[in-house]
């Protein structure tokens, strides 16, 4: 499924689960001998609340069509449709945390929402969004790997932090396979190496995403530990029973996850020119 692509995968075992930001310290100052040394506050940031939804389908098979031995068809007809219609909703529902990832309606622990250019941290606003939005490029995709290299964390302080993989809707997949397939420059005379390629800079390559909406957006996932995060709650579940007045059978599916992300470092996006 390609929503295995955008997440990390977790097992819940509870209503919510919440992961919340811890503020780590600045630089050690200089100690002169003799003098005592700086105690730091260890402190709570934004806080991120993943809450479990439910999703549930089923079908009737009755009891007429049983007994005129349509049974075992239309059971294994609306079984495989239940199935495929579940996985379709899970990859709708996380390719959704993405596709509302500039909308400011939809927030997070912050008080914003997933892509923006003014998160607020104890060292002032960061951004986690191109400058200027702009279509997928080789320059626009450097620039926002530099911005990804440039990261700080809460406190301030550079992280190090690195690019993973590219994630596009449909309609980009020739063009980043052109900027990142290409050992020369793409779409120019000039004889020069294709530095994006040369380098690794996008290790985990291009993912292409069905469900995704907007044409011209595209992200990058960063190696951050708690970025975009998918608590499973319980499985896609298939279940049956009869019903005693109509002697008709039922069928359902039942699962319950929550996608979402616990640190916006985890991506980086453009929504396009």
């Amino acid at each position: 499924m390609e929503c295995y692509d955008l997440f990390d995968f977790r097992p819940s075992d509870k209503a919510y689960e919440e992961i919340v930001e811890v503020i780590g310290f600045g630089l050690a100052p200089e100690k002169e001998q003799g003098t005592s040394i700086q105690y730091a506050d260890w402190r709570q940031g934004a806080v991120n609340r993943f809450t479990n939804r439910a999703y549930a389908l089923g079908f009737i098979v009755t009891y007429e069509e049983m007994k005129d031995n349509l049974y075992e068809e239309l059971v294994m007809q609306r079984t495989q449709r239940l199935a495929f219609s579940g996985r379709t909703t899970k990859e709708i529902v996380a390719a959704n945390v993405y596709n509302r990832g500039f909308n400011t309606n939809f927030t997070f622990g912050d008080g914003k929402a997933l892509i923006v250019t003014d998160h607020p941290t104890d060292d002032g606003t960061q951004s986690n969004r191109l400058a200027v939005d702009a279509d997928l490029s080789e320059q626009s995709l450097e620039d926002l790997v530099i911005q990804i290299s440039n990261a700080k964390d809460a406190a301030g302080l550079q992280i190090a932090l690195r690019p993973q993989t590219l994630h596009i809707p449909t309609q980009l997949q020739f063009v980043a396979e052109r900027i990142l397939g290409s050992v020369l420059q793409n779409d120019s005379a000039n004889n020069a190496i294709n530095a994006l390629k040369a380098m690794g800079s996008i290790p985990g390559g291009w993912k292409m995403n069905h469900y995704f909406t907007d044409t011209d957006a595209w992200f990058i996932r960063t190696n951050s530990p708690k970025g975009m995060c998918y608590f499973d709650r319980e499985d896609l579940d298939f279940s049956e029973d009869n019903d005693f007045d109509t002697d008709n059978k039922k069928y359902k599916s039942y699962m319950r996850f929550v996608p979402g992300r616990a640190d916006w470092r985890g991506i980086y996006g453009s929504s396009g020119a």
